[in-house]
């Protein structure tokens, strides 16, 4: 009788191991057979891009030659990309700043959070929030994004940049002197009080000055440069920073914080960290930016021409 028990026991925990065998195989298989039929990575990016559009966008947007410029192709192909993309932030602060609650509770650089009195200050000066009206008449822009190393030395791509609607610089990457190599045009320069062009000289004629907020000391600075106040040295700056900026206050905007958000986490793939800044691994984030950026360039979503990429 004991043997009996036994063998039954036997059979049943036999059974029970086969069930479960059964079941985690079938489940690794299915995980598997999920990754390979999956286009998208972990956040959500097209793993291989062909740069084509889907057959119902395709129809709309076909025989885009070299150089044409079609309104709405690249938020189309930026959707077939990143499916999450969307666009739904202006690209500049104005006076409806308070309403927007993805950034209304972080602080710099991923919000405003303690920037209300300055924002509206430096707003109540500037009063414009969008492009030129030039540029916002047109239907379609062709946008250059010209970053700051050193690859287009001698590359005499001067005329083909300023071809370009919208050409966008960053910090203090010069230009005068370098117009045959980098172009003579800017239309916005993208900066912060440390990256700021010093010398007045420098500056081109006709260019949007932009500020990207990292701290709360940068709209403080701002707030300076619009209202031509003395700039403090003793505001927290880890190096020296421009005291003047020869743009008057319309020709001055701020970055929507959004967009230096949405690059952060879902873009890069930062953690999250409650909003705060300091924390991932810099050199993972770095490459996963240039990814991207890779992607875009593949798929002329956007121009650009860095060393870095």
């Amino acid at each position: 009788m004991g043997l009996l028990v036994f063998m039954r026991n036997l059979l049943l925990a036999l059974c029970l191991f086969l069930v479960l065998g059964f079941l985690y195989y079938s489940a690794w298989k299915l995980h598997l057979l999920r990754w390979e039929d999956s286009k998208y990575d972990k956040l959500g990016f097209l793993l291989n891009l062909d740069s084509k559009l889907p057959p119902e966008l395709a129809s709309k947007y076909a025989n885009i030659s070299e150089g044409v410029c079609k309104p709405g192709y690249a938020s189309a192909l930026m959707t077939v990309i990143f499916p999450k993309f969307s666009k739904p932030a202006p690209m500049f602060l104005d006076d409806s700043f308070r309403k927007w609650a993805r950034i209304r509770d972080f602080v710099p650089p991923f919000g405003i959070k303690g920037q209300d009195n300055l924002i509206k200050a430096i707003l109540s000066a500037t009063k414009d929030y969008r492009l030129t009206p030039a540029l916002d008449s047109l239907s379609c822009r062709r946008c250059i994004i010209v970053g700051n190393g050193g690859v287009l030395a001698n590359k005499s791509l001067g005329l083909k940049i300023d071809d370009y609607d919208v050409v966008v610089r960053l910090n203090s990457a010069p230009v005068k002197g370098f117009e045959k190599d980098v172009g003579g045009k800017t239309t916005l320069r993208i900066t912060y009080p440390e990256g700021a062009i010093q010398k007045m000289e420098q500056y081109e004629k006709d260019s949007l000055f932009v500020l990207a907020g990292f701290k709360w000391q940068d709209f403080k600075w701002l707030k300076y440069i619009v209202y031509k106040e003395k700039v403090s040295a003793s505001d927290g700056f880890w190096k020296s920073v421009a005291t003047r900026v020869p743009r008057e206050p319309h020709e001055i905007r701020i970055l929507n914080p959004y967009f230096i958000q949405e690059a952060a986490f879902s873009f890069i793939g930062l953690p999250f960290n409650n909003g705060l800044m300091g924390r991932g691994s810099w050199t993972h984030n770095i490459q996963r930016e240039k990814e991207f950026l890779r992607k875009l360039v593949k798929a002329r979503v956007i121009t650009d021409l860095t060393s870095g990429i």
